[in-house]
């Protein structure tokens, strides 16, 4: 088993004691994203649930590229939600990102708290 540790400065930087990623093999597993701005020193977007949903999929996208992959890759995807309310637009901007007919597998969860008061993180499990 090889592991490789992923991390992109275009994606932000870890809040906690994890990786971006971990590559096994040809899995790779991506730690929960929220809607931080790398661009812009991981300011938190929260402008709208559009927004936040945006950045979040730039973020997993800029890791994805950083291990050699794209959401074609993507197997399996979980998303955190502070709301239910919110699943009709973030499912129409998550599915924006992917090739139709090739979506992964993937449930939605709404949970009472997220990091920072967010209301989306997405982690997802890809394979090349």
């Amino acid at each position: 088993m090889k592991k490789t540790i992923i991390n992109t400065k275009n994606a932000p930087a870890p809040i906690g004691p994890y990786n971006q990623a971990i590559k096994i093999d040809n899995m790779l597993f991506i730690s929960g994203q929220v809607a931080m701005d790398p661009n812009n020193n991981n300011e938190l977007i929260k402008s709208s649930i559009t927004d936040e949903t945006h950045q979040v999929m730039k973020n997993l996208s800029a890791i994805l590229e950083e291990a050699g992959m794209d959401f074609t890759n993507v197997v399996k995807t979980t998303i955190f939600l502070s709301d239910m309310s919110y699943f009709k637009e973030i499912n129409g901007i998550y599915g924006s990102y992917l090739k139709d007919g090739e979506e992964p597998a993937r449930e939605t969860v709404a949970v009472k708290t997220l990091p920072k008061e967010v209301n989306i993180e997405i982690s997802m499990i890809a394979a090349d």
